[in-house]
């Protein structure tokens, strides 16, 4: 469907602001798009445009940029929705090697979207609360250490290295670890941390120094029940002109990469949104130059997931929604394609 006069004008203005990050004048958009309107028309056009909120007057100069209004309407009415071909290549690379688990297929399609985008890519793990712990399993390194390795039933792992005091034998460790293995295992992760706690008495009567096994198993499993994030393309974050002379600006989005509220917050949209997709720009925890795109992922029997792709509020809307929608139903269609051959299998 052809485009209106106005929806020409502040399409190109978002892609020209997008692209140079300086202010847009009727004549640049004339120059730099071959619009066969006036400037005088261009700027009749400009003016309602304004009037409506869909772009705003600089401080600086006499062009306009796109507001957050004019920034959702171009994402929801006016971007093209093409996909790159190099991405769509690279992503099917890695999933034709089968061999791959989930978190490295997960990996190097983050690292992929992260590069492609130059946008820091969040991907947020199976929810704590539909998670329980599958094992314990411990590996006597030497006769002074031991790794425990702590799997839950959705496959994330972490692992905690023990240094063994000489007054404690590496074998009561082992057995002390064996005995919570035992009583913990289809624990729901969100109260592993509760259940530990109950269970610190019993671990006095199997160990003297019990408080080293207590205090690593806790400490591991307040990470497990807080930590389900991984960051892709920090220093894609570099790229952009509003964080290259700006230091005050890069510290507040590592903040907001760190807060885990926030993230949980956002996979709680997706979860609840009927696309299981959320745009957020420019309202992030009092951060209004930060825009964050995010979708769901379904992983089968594993799950569901969520990958976000966050950057300025100068994105590529049209790049990173487009990258992020082919991304997230090619992940979703490949995990469940792979449930139903190994039902199938069994």
């Amino acid at each position: 469907m052809a485009l209106s006069r106005s929806n020409i004008v502040l399409k190109y203005i978002v892609e020209y602001f997008i692209k140079t990050a300086q202010p847009v004048g009727s004549q640049t958009l004339i120059d730099e798009y071959k619009l066969s309107y006036s400037s005088a028309t261009i700027r009749n056009e400009m003016h309602a445009l304004e009037k409506m909120g869909y772009i705003e007057k600089t401080h600086s100069s006499s062009g306009r940029v796109p507001s957050t209004k004019g920034y959702r309407y171009y994402c929801e009415n006016l971007r093209d929705g093409t996909v790159n071909e190099q991405l769509k290549n690279s992503i099917q690379s890695v999933l034709d090697q089968k061999i791959k688990s989930i978190e490295e297929v997960i990996k190097e399609s983050c690292e992929i979207l992260s590069h492609m985008t130059n946008l820091v890519t969040v991907v947020m793990g199976p929810d704590e609360r539909e998670e329980k712990l599958a094992s314990i399993q411990m590996i006597q390194i030497s006769n002074n250490s031991i790794t425990a390795i702590f799997v839950t039933d959705k496959g994330y792992v972490e692992n905690k290295t023990f240094i063994v005091p000489e007054n404690i034998s590496a074998k009561e460790v082992v057995s002390c670890v064996s005995l919570l293995n035992d009583r913990l295992k289809g624990t729901p992760i969100v109260d592993l941390v509760e259940k530990t706690e109950a269970l610190k008495p019993i671990l006095s009567e199997y160990i003297v120094g019990h408080d080293l096994v207590y205090q690593a198993l806790l400490e591991t499993f307040v990470r497990f029940a807080s930590d389900r994030l991984s960051l892709y393309g920090r220093d894609e974050l570099f790229t952009h002109e509003e964080y290259k002379n700006d230091v005050e600006k890069l510290e507040k989005i590592f903040k907001l990469l760190s807060n885990q509220s926030l993230l949980k917050e956002v996979k709680r949209e997706i979860r609840e949104d009927e696309r299981g997709r959320v745009l957020r720009i420019g309202d992030l925890r009092d951060n209004p130059d930060v825009s964050m795109v995010s979708a769901r992922i379904n992983l089968g029997q594993d799950g569901e997931s969520a990958i976000a792709l966050l950057g300025p509020t100068r994105i590529d809307y049209d790049q990173a929604l487009s990258a992020l929608d082919y991304i997230a139903k090619t992940l979703t269609d490949y995990f469940n394609d792979i449930n139903k051959g190994g039902q199938g299998d069994a």
